[in-house]
């Protein structure tokens, strides 16, 4: 099969989307798979479209792991030397024209946001994942946030705020969070008015639209999904401090135990809540839905992913590997049911 990965991009992802990009490459490149590995804002304007999947060469060359910062993106958009007045970089989009099958490994805005599968859906070419109306509204917080409470499926305390208002009453601890970030960037914890007001400014820098949550403390857990079925849950603990941009993504910083240390009716709990939000959310193909356990052993919904992490650290791939399924088996079992859509 001809197979296109796509990744990279210009969000504040885009070193997570690179490496999952290459993981997922080169994995499927071991199954015996024609892949092009592009990424999708710089392109590739130096090869001839129908030769790309003949060439002889290693697409994932020269990517890095991913640093403990995220990345400079005035930096990247000044690699384009048209100016990045398009979000699909040089021979991109003829590329994919003429492969079996795009795996999107892009995170956060402009890949997970919907924008990128309308225009495939457009033109009639096939990619992997949810479709476009429900990538939109899984990477928009607040709309989340209210579908999900609409289904009666339980999320923190918390409220909307937009551009050019202020936040209503706060009550502390709380979590700020960029209403479109991702990986946890543009999400700041906080405990009081200063660093409240600290927190809101910086979220505003990514998008205008925040969420502002109470905190949540006690269990963490995350439930991936294939094709609208939960896999076993992991339990996530940070080494030190708070699981962030550092922790989750540097190896050694963070403890996942998968499955998690519950009992029977309890992660059946879990599960049955990412599934009734898999239905609520319109979801496809495969998702990651986080969540957090207070100590009274009541379960919140955080978010939804519709594009999970494939790096070494990723949760989905572990979750999988529970079931029997490596992660080769994973990225073509994501492929397959794709085909289905």
């Amino acid at each position: 099969m001809k197979i296109v990965v796509l990744a990279g991009g210009t969000s504040t992802e885009r070193e997570v989307s690179l490496v999952s990009g290459r993981e997922v490459y080169r994995a499927l490149k071991s199954r015996g798979h024609e892949v092009v590995l592009l990424d999708v804002f710089l392109g590739c304007p130096e090869i001839k479209p129908e030769e790309a999947f003949s060439l002889d060469r290693d697409w994932s060359e020269g990517i890095k792991d991913i640093g403990e910062e995220s990345p400079d993106l005035e930096k990247i958009l000044a690699m384009r030397p048209d100016g990045a007045k398009h979000f699909c970089g040089p021979k991109v989009f003829e590329i994919c024209e003429l492969a079996d099958m795009v795996f999107l490994a892009l995170h956060g805005a402009g890949g997970e946001d919907g924008k990128l599968q309308a225009m495939f859906e457009l033109n009639g070419i096939p990619y992997t994942g949810t479709d476009h109306s429900s990538s939109a509204v899984c990477l928009d917080k607040g709309l989340t946030r209210a579908i999900l409470a609409y289904h009666s499926i339980p999320v923190p305390e918390g409220q909307e705020v937009y551009p050019g208002e202020e936040p209503e009453k706060v009550d502390f601890p709380a979590v700020v969070k960029a209403s479109n970030g991702g990986s946890t960037v543009g999400t700041y914890f906080v405990e009081n008015e200063v660093e409240l007001e600290e927190a809101v400014r910086k979220a505003r820098e990514l998008d205008p639209h925040i969420v502002i949550e109470s905190r949540i403390s006690g269990r963490e857990f995350t439930c991936g999904l294939l094709d609208g079925k939960a896999l076993p849950l992991v339990e996530i603990l940070p080494n030190e401090g708070d699981y962030d941009y550092k922790n989750k993504y540097q190896v050694g910083k963070t403890t996942e135990i998968c499955p998690a240390p519950l009992d029977e009716k309890a992660a059946r709990h879990i599960q049955d809540l990412a599934e009734k939000a898999w239905k609520a959310l319109h979801l496809s193909v495969y998702a990651r839905l986080d969540f957090m356990m207070d100590k009274a052993g009541n379960v919140y919904c955080l978010e939804a992913n519709t594009l999970p992490g494939m790096t070494p650290t990723s949760l989905i791939p572990q979750e999988a590997a529970a079931v029997g399924i490596d992660f080769p088996g994973l990225c073509e079992k994501i492929i397959e049911i794709s085909l289905r859509k």
